[in-house]
């Protein structure tokens, strides 16, 4: 294949700049191989990383490190970023083939789980991921956001869940030091919330949660943490969790230390946490939330749980689905629509019978299901790497596969793409904004991130 020749490096595109697309340059770039490589990570928005910036709450400890750590990969000058690129529509997998011998599928997973229970379609009934997309100030979704309630449901028992309960408690004052945009501080410092309720169908010992995330529920300003003793109900396996597991029996104890230091100190608002309650009806008046029925749990012995016939309602007036995130089918690309994934075994791209597409490979999210931390995503790519490094001698040959080629077809389409050191631009102004609001404001900030996606778009490509 002319792609391991010393003249013609392997030419690989991945679509998806978030951790999974930059960590799977990364391996490509280190690993052990004959032959040169030659790499474009696309990006739909103008800015690289992905989910770190558009899908994790702005007040997250661990973000900056893994941005730190994005940032050194994709500075090395190895790897090409070329953002405000969409697939499907800028560009399309028959242009790909054209001029790359591999392609990588790295597109995540940005949509809510479905949940079908009656009265999901009332105004005031959201997903997650819609709401982590406009705090995050995602340039695609609506500037504003209806916070108007009082009372709010969070239905999850993951990490995510508790995001969208502590941003949706947190006063808005108390995110000044993070990156928030201005009009995400607005709409929150306007939030009449008094009370956040988070539920989850099952007990304690069987959380979704990391306790790096339970324990920074404590620290948010003038917000009681509220718990029930009757939702502490634990079984065998419950028992067998605590004692092998640490992290649940860490997690656990945290819980349960909760309850007995009391954390009603009288804070202005409060963030509830329910175990055992499986919603069953979203109630409405006039077409808007008005409160939420949900049926009493029990454990079943083995850390499953079952109904036992109970009925609670609460006055709700929203209600926030966090039960999980589903991929979007990309053109061209076989697609499990039931699990929301490209269909692939170890990372190739299989056909309806099995039969890898040539060429074609995914990772991350995409590739697995939105399950796991954002670090689990190199387990995914170092696997998906060596199979495409164990297929190299079999790729296909593109007609076109210069460097300078695809810049010329984008070029000819008039798409306006932007760069890596577009992105270093756009990366100061945004601190150029922190520093000014700093000078006027109450708290040192460091950035204050800009939304607009003609905005990200100008300033990344002004000359």
């Amino acid at each position: 294949m002319s792609s391991t020749t010393e003249t013609s490096p392997l030419r690989v595109a991945i679509i998806g700049a978030g951790p999974a697309g930059v960590y799977a340059a990364d391996i490509l770039t280190k690993a052990d191989r004959e032959f040169d490589v030659s790499i474009d990570l696309f990006d739909a928005y103008p800015a690289p990383y992905g989910l770190i910036r558009y899908g994790v709450a702005p007040d997250h400890p661990r973000i900056k490190g893994i941005v730190t750590a994005l940032h050194k990969v994709l500075d090395r000058g190895d790897i090409r970023f070329l953002g405000n690129v969409t697939f499907g529509r800028d560009i399309t997998l028959e242009d790909l083939k054209k001029h790359y011998h591999a392609v990588i599928f790295a597109t995540g997973a940005i949509k809510d789980a479905p949940m079908n229970i009656p009265g999901i379609e009332l105004e005031g009934s959201y997903g997650a991921a819609d709401f982590v997309s406009w705090y995050d100030g995602q340039p695609d979704v609506p500037r504003e956001w209806p916070l108007d309630a009082q009372q709010i449901a969070v239905i999850g028992n993951g990490n995510v869940a508790l995001d969208v309960a502590r941003v949706l408690s947190k006063h808005a004052d108390d995110l000044l030091v993070t990156e928030i945009p201005d009009n995400v501080y607005q709409g929150l410092k306007n939030s009449p919330v008094t009370d956040v309720h988070v539920f989850g169908r099952r007990g304690p010992a069987q959380i979704k949660f990391t306790p790096l995330e339970l324990r920074e529920l404590s620290h948010s300003r003038d917000v009681d943490i509220v718990l029930y003793p009757e939702d502490f109900e634990f079984d065998e396996a419950s028992d067998e969790a605590i004692k092998t597991n640490n992290q649940v029996k860490t997690m656990v104890n945290t819980l349960t230390n909760w309850i007995v230091e009391d954390q009603d100190t009288g804070a202005s608002r409060r963030l509830h946490l329910h175990f055992l309650h499986n919603p069953i009806e979203i109630l409405g008046e006039d077409g808007k939330v008005v409160g939420m029925k949900f049926e009493r749990q029990e454990l079943d012995g083995t850390g499953n749980v079952r109904g036992t016939g109970e009925i609670i309602e609460y006055p709700i007036q929203a209600v926030y689905r966090a039960i999980g995130y589903f991929g979007s089918e990309l053109e061209g690309v076989p697609f499990d629509e039931r699990r929301g994934v490209i269909t692939n075994v170890g990372g190739r791209v299989v056909d309806a019978d099995q039969q890898h597409l040539p060429g074609l490979y995914t990772t991350g999210w995409i590739k697995r299901g939105p399950v796991g931390l954002i670090g689990h995503t190199k387990g995914d790519a170092l696997e998906t790497i060596g199979n495409l490094l164990e297929d190299s001698a079999s790729l296909p040959t593109p007609e076109a596969p210069s460097e300078e080629s695809v810049i010329e077809l984008l070029e000819q389409r008039n798409i306006e793409f932007t760069t890596w050191e577009g992105w270093n631009k756009l990366d100061a102004y945004e601190r150029e904004l922190g520093a000014k609001a700093t000078e006027s404001g109450p708290v040192a900030r460091e950035r204050v991130k800009v939304v607009p996606r003609e905005e990200m778009v100008s300033i990344s490509r002004a000359k």
